[in-house]
């Protein structure tokens, strides 16, 4: 069984997730095949559009394959984690900086991984299953593949509050948050993905787009951005500590799962991005700290607590200081992120 198929169909170029089984997880084949095709499609005339989907009810895609990036990782074979990311992240650029309409169809889960291939695309579609989230501070990551750059998006301090709670988005969150751009009832995808390969027309999701169902972030809005507004991670601790409260109650125990130097790391980088629309200087950021993240961060103990044995209960060792945050954050010099491949 193959893990993705991408193909043309009448005047669309069309990329199908087909891990169903271990919720479309996003694997090393997968970014290549889907590198491969955007390369082979972006100047192809016969190809109007794109449209990214998945099968199965449960996910779209709920992140990225790190079981074997953990066993490589742990067998000191640091370059396998460092290709995969590299190689991801120039996906997820050319994906952002595609020249043609984009049309992705987000049920269930969409997280992490999923993000980076669902959420870069012009027309982002979600139904009443979907839910999309960054959950990378639990286990010891960054938001990243592009995430960061959704985040510091997002209204208010939303970026800073779903960077560090891992919050899940239902539809009418995803939509308020800048994470999706239409609702439609899943019932009518498979008619709407059928037109669209007719006719190559990408208005016609305009046209099948449903008023936005309600987003509780949005009801929260003013609590987030008075709780979520600190210079740093720890001045949204302080804020949250001394608020008190059911909201505050409710951030605090969410805070309290995860790597606390990861949710320093995404506070700080989304306060670097914020106003910015370049994904190459979101990605690049990112990858400072996924290429450090093996030896230097809580990454291999948040999978082992999360992945592997499942105890949920991992054993942070980095309180995320200043330091520690500036450390991970630092210009990789001649390892930085580049984007070559991109202009070739």
């Amino acid at each position: 069984m193959s893990e993705i198929t991408c193909r043309k169909q009448g005047r669309i170029g069309r990329i199908t997730l087909t891990r169903p089984k271990a919720l479309n997880a996003l694997t090393h084949g997968m970014v290549q095949a889907i590198d491969a095709a955007l390369l082979e499609w972006r100047e192809d005339p016969d190809v109007a559009m794109l449209v990214i989907d998945a099968e199965g009810e449960k996910a779209f895609c709920a992140g990225g394959d790190i079981a074997q990036l953990y066993a490589e990782s742990r067998a000191g074979n640091l370059a396998f984690g460092r290709a995969f990311w590299r190689e991801e992240y120039r996906m997820n650029a050319r994906l952002f900086e595609f020249p043609k309409p984009v049309a992705t169809f987000l049920q269930g889960f969409t997280m992490g991984g999923g993000v980076g291939v669902g959420c870069h695309g012009s027309h982002r579609v979600v139904g009443d299953s979907s839910r999309i989230a960054m959950p990378e501070a639990g286990i010891g990551l960054v938001p990243d593949v592009g995430g960061s750059l959704l985040l510091s998006q997002a209204p208010g301090r939303l970026g800073e509050y779903l960077g560090t709670t891992a919050g899940r988005m239902g539809p009418g969150d995803a939509l308020h948050a800048g994470f999706a751009d239409y609702y439609i009832p899943e019932s009518r995808w498979p008619e709407l993905i059928a037109a669209l390969a007719d006719t190559g027309e990408h208005g016609l999701i305009d046209e099948a787009a449903l008023p936005a169902p309600e987003s509780p972030l949005a009801a929260q809005q003013a609590e987030i951005d008075a709780h979520f507004g600190g210079e740093t991670f720890g001045d949204i601790l302080r804020a949250l500590q001394a608020a008190g409260g059911p909201f505050a109650e409710a951030a605090l125990k969410a805070l309290a799962r995860n790597s606390p130097l990861s949710m320093a790391c995404a506070v700080e980088m989304v306060h670097r991005l914020r106003g910015s629309n370049d994904i190459r200087k979101a990605l690049e950021l990112e990858y400072r700290f996924t290429h450090r993240a093996v030896e230097h961060s809580d990454f291999l103990e948040g999978i082992r607590a999360a992945i592997i044995d499942k105890d949920r209960t991992p054993r942070w060792r980095h309180a995320g200081t200043g330091a520690e945050v500036t450390q991970m954050l630092l210009p990789l010099g001649a390892e930085k992120l580049t984007f070559e491949e991109e202009t070739q």
